[in-house]
């Protein structure tokens, strides 16, 4: 028996991508990325980070931060792939259990492109695909990763040293 087409949509992830160049060279930008134990510190939108797990390649961290009053939380394993320049998070608790994100650095001519796709399960337990892509997704995904971004764009392009 075959699925009909809205069983197999529910089934593909909501996926959000923020975009934005940095110039600054690319260790810099990518090693700041890296590096959780920073963000609070540049990112004012992150109220703390607290780590279960720590190593040079792979962390587990309770991440809080805020969207405008709005405080969130969760936690998140995090693998740092210096060869192929990605971090990957894979979200363990919260509304984002299951959710895949990885930051793509891309050099350029004029800077490093850094994309940050969030792959929203599509399977979130009560509330859906359209709460999950509209809510979860464009309400809180896109704009704590805008700000992210922005942030860390400032804190680079700035010439601090990560």
């Amino acid at each position: 028996m075959s699925q009909g087409f809205d069983s197999v949509l529910s089934m593909v992830p909501v996926e959000i991508t923020n975009s934005i160049l940095m110039q600054a060279p690319l260790e810099k930008v990518f090693e700041t990325a890296a590096d959780l134990s920073l963000w609070p510190k540049i990112l004012p939108h992150y109220r703390w980070i607290r780590f279960h797990e720590r190593s040079e390649t792979r962390n587990v961290a309770t991440m809080a931060a805020r969207r405008k009053w709005i405080p969130v939380r969760w936690t998140s394993e995090q693998q740092i792939d210096r060869v192929n320049r990605q971090i990957h998070f894979h979200h363990l608790t919260a509304f984002t259990r299951g959710m895949h994100v990885v930051w793509s650095f891309t050099p350029t001519p004029v800077g490093v492109e850094v994309s940050i796709t969030h792959a929203v399960p599509a399977n979130i337990p009560v509330i859906g695909k359209f709460v999950a892509g509209k809510i979860i997704g464009s309400f809180f995904i896109h704009s704590i990763a805008r700000q992210t971004l922005t942030h860390m764009k400032r804190y680079v392009e700035e010439g601090h040293v990560s």
